[in-house]
């Protein structure tokens, strides 16, 4: 990014206050992850349990994701974001009282995991549909990399954060997250929303009206199935303690370098995008990286040193990071302002599930083929999902710039 380019995005004030209510929230929501299922792991000693924190999360977002994109579109986008931001605050500072009041439970942590999906089924279209109106159509790719940037920041910094905190105890992560939730909430107030509620009626067609517009824009159904499928068949993730014990022959600690890898891959490409955007072949760029991803995934697969399965990790979330930019930005250009909450919802769907399902394919495969020939296999999946593009969606492979 050229000094000039960098200056103009740090002169938009309520972007800058709303990616600083992101970092905030992305942050909190990381330390919330950690000391959650440590807690819930102290008290039932169950990895049952554990899986049941995802899925309590990830089952109402899912069925809400859709009327959630239809509501971003009908109000204000920023104070649906910062209400999200105010409603996961309360669920760390109820963590808070119950811990300290001894009266933390199994049920009351599933209970509230409901309560966290539910407002993030909310805060992803609305934070997705509030971006593009807060920067000017030139600056907007630089602003979903800079996004980027933060949000892989966060992903790397909040556990680790959320760690080291939780040494003094369960309620002072909550505290602290729940203080970061607030900020996020009050900056938030402060950022001037422009966007003009619609007065559409309330159908079921006008809730569907973003896979609708999906499905009949070729370009944009590309560009959200290629990150489903790619993910889904792609992703190590669920697998990496099998790696770190078995494979890799390391510990704790190098299982926590190896979940670390991906993020600091994507971090350092955000960086590279924001001083060297990717200006022509944006087409054959999104599909190459896929593709770079996953024979990288290929090759982790394959690994049994460990520094090469670093490596080979860190380049999967580099080329995921560019894929994540790409397809964000297009499908903001490419979408009618009225209509944009909703595709942002089928798009935060796309996104959700990939990562949940591609975790049980992950293992489903696993328990056939082994832990390797999972990884294998899905490498090559995702090489293969990446050539089928190409053909499936000229429109896509044939873009060249951002902006049409």
């Amino acid at each position: 990014m050229t000094q000039a380019t960098l200056s103009a995005l740090l002169a938009e004030r309520p972007f800058i206050r709303f990616w600083l209510a992101r970092l905030a929230a992305v942050l909190a929501q990381q330390m919330l992850m950690v000391a959650v299922a440590w807690q819930m792991y102290d008290l039932t000693g169950s990895a049952w349990d554990l899986g049941l924190v995802g899925l309590f999360q990830f089952v109402p977002a899912l069925l809400l994701t859709l009327p959630a994109g239809h509501l971003v579109d009908k109000l204000r986008r920023g104070r649906i974001f910062a209400l999200c931001m105010l409603a996961q605050g309360g669920v760390a500072l109820l963590l808070v009282l119950a811990t300290e009041g001894t009266f933390i439970s199994r049920e009351l942590i599933l209970g509230l995991s409901i309560l966290l999906g539910a407002a993030r089924a909310f805060q992803m279209p609305s934070q997705q549909a509030l971006l593009p109106m807060l920067v000017p159509m030139h600056l907007l790719e630089r602003a979903v990399t800079l996004g980027s940037t933060g949000m892989q920041a966060g992903v790397i910094c909040g556990p680790a954060l959320g760690g080291l905190i939780y040494a003094a105890g369960p309620a002072w992560v909550y505290g602290v997250a729940g203080g970061l939730l607030l900020i996020a909430f009050g900056l938030m107030l402060s950022v001037h929303d422009p966007f003009l509620p619609s007065t559409e009626p309330t159908t079921l067609a006008s809730v569907l009206a973003g896979v609708q517009f999906v499905w009949q824009n070729k370009l944009l159904l590309g560009a959200t199935s290629l990150d489903l499928f790619a993910v889904l068949l792609g992703g190590a993730t669920a697998l990496l303690p099998i790696y770190a014990r078995d494979i890799l022959h390391t510990g704790p600690e190098g299982l926590g370098l190896l979940r670390a890898a991906p993020a600091a891959g994507a971090l350092l490409m955000s960086l590279l995008l924001l001083r060297w955007p990717i200006q022509r072949k944006v087409g054959p760029w999104l599909l190459g990286s896929v593709a770079v991803f996953g024979l990288a995934t290929v090759v982790f697969g394959l690994s049994e040193h460990f520094g090469l399965s670093l490596l080979a990790l860190a380049i999967t979330g580099a080329f995921d990071n560019i894929s994540v930019v790409m397809r964000m930005t297009l499908v903001q250009l490419e979408t009618p302002n009225e209509i944009r909450g909703r595709v942002s919802a089928v798009n935060s769907i796309f996104i959700g599930a990939s990562n949940q399902l591609g975790e049980f394919e992950s293992g489903a495969t696993a328990a056939l083929f082994g832990a390797v020939g999972s990884v294998v296999l899905g490498g090559v999946g995702t090489l293969a999902v990446a050539a089928g593009w190409f053909r499936l969606f000229p429109a896509l492979a044939r873009r060249d710039r951002m902006l049409p």
